[in-house]
């Protein structure tokens, strides 16, 4: 089989030669400790979301696809000393990071946000106007006259949006006011959301229609983040007041104009938002965060098949030893038998992994790929 061939019949649950293999990407910290164990920095290319030919990953391709304000904001240093720095970034909100254990531009943590570009309907309208989904810088130049033809021939996915995916309602609204100021505002300040949510449906649609006019695309993946360890960081009722009818209409054209499955990308625990989801049209989540309790095979008795799910392996078990990887992933091969799941680290390999440990996840993950794991 093919890549896309494979991916098709694991998400339709039919028989397959193997899962697919995909992984999302390491820490910078992690490459750095990889090459101190002896792993040459020349030996991957390092980007993993496309498929690291050298670990045997299947090739996935994106269409890239700007969905962030035009112009950006320009990037200012505001105040640096020997721990931090406080910057304003691209998207105009001022962060303070910390400098100490950074990796090529990687800090070892979150940043502190400090300050977001949006508190009010006025600032908003003045920003409005960068979020066009007509700019033409939003997609890339000659894109009609070199990349088609290939993306009409592909043999492997191929997925609307620049890699890591467009922003969706919830993280785009995130980005403009904080997680605290859109909470509040969800309360205080409905028009404003509705007019945020509706501005950002018009640009993933619009902003799709001219790709998907030349071409089908195997997924769509929509950032969200819209969870935290315990739940949700917003509740059913304002996602379904909120985001739940901009999500059903950009789902409802996105599939009409060509794409096979739309896919939610959120860390977290989203359990009470997953009717709303699939409600909406929704196919799968990524990443089924184990620190979160998001169990893929839990998740899969609960929700049934509509649900297909990737990832869920966990990420701190990589750093306990091959006999804890073994077991951790041979509870999974009941879903690589049933299908509709696609098993990668819940999210960037983080710096605790050894590189001698990675090795054994991905020969172990090989089997299991191909249902011949056993104890």
């Amino acid at each position: 089989m093919n890549p896309l061939e494979r991916f098709i019949a694991v998400m339709e649950y039919k028989p397959v030669d193997r899962a697919p293999n995909w992984e999302c990407g390491v820490w910078e910290q992690t490459k750095d400790r990889w090459v101190r164990e002896g792993l040459s920095p020349a030996a991957f290319h390092w980007d993993w979301i496309v498929g690291e030919e050298a670990l045997d990953m299947d090739p996935r391709e994106y269409i890239p696809f700007d969905s962030e304000m035009l112009p950006r904001f320009e990037y200012t240093v505001i105040e640096s000393n020997e721990r931090t720095t406080t910057y304003r970034d691209a998207l105009g909100r001022v962060r303070r990071t910390l400098r100490d254990g950074a990796s090529h531009g990687m800090s070892m943590s979150m940043d502190d946000f400090v300050e977001f570009p949006v508190r009010t309907w006025d600032d908003w309208q003045g920003l409005r106007g960068r979020f066009d989904p007509h700019d033409p810088r939003r997609r890339e130049p000659q894109w009609a006259a070199t990349r088609v033809t290939g993306w009409r021939q592909r043999t492997h996915p191929i997925i609307f949006g620049t890699k890591y995916a467009p922003p969706g309602f919830y993280w785009n609204g995130r980005d403009l006011m904080g997680t605290e100021g859109l909470s509040i505002a969800f309360f205080e300040q409905p028009h404003l959301i509705h007019d945020i949510m509706e501005t950002r449906v018009e640009l993933l649609i619009e902003g799709a229609r001219p790709i998907l006019e030349q071409t089908t695309v195997d997924y769509v993946i929509l950032s969200e983040d819209m969870s935290m360890k315990t739940g949700p960081l917003l509740g059913p009722d304002m996602y379904r007041e909120y985001i739940c009818p901009r999500m059903k209409r950009l789902v409802e054209f996105l599939k009409s104009h060509g794409a096979r499955y739309v896919a939610i990308d959120t860390d977290g625990n989203p359990e009470p938002l997953i009717p709303l989801l699939l409600d909406a049209g929704v196919d799968a989540l990524w990443p089924c965060e184990r620190a979160a309790d998001q169990d893929p095979v839990r998740l899969r008795r609960k929700f049934g098949r509509s649900l297909r799910l990737w990832g869920g392996v966990d990420k701190r078990v990589l750093a306990q030893g091959p006999q804890a990887i073994d077991a951790h992933l041979l509870a999974l091969a009941p879903l690589i038998e049933e299908g509709g799941y696609i098993p990668t680290v819940d999210h960037m390999v983080p710096p605790d992994v050894s590189w001698a440990n990675f090795q054994h996840y991905m020969q172990t993950k090989s089997a299991l790929l191909a249902g011949t794991l056993q104890w």
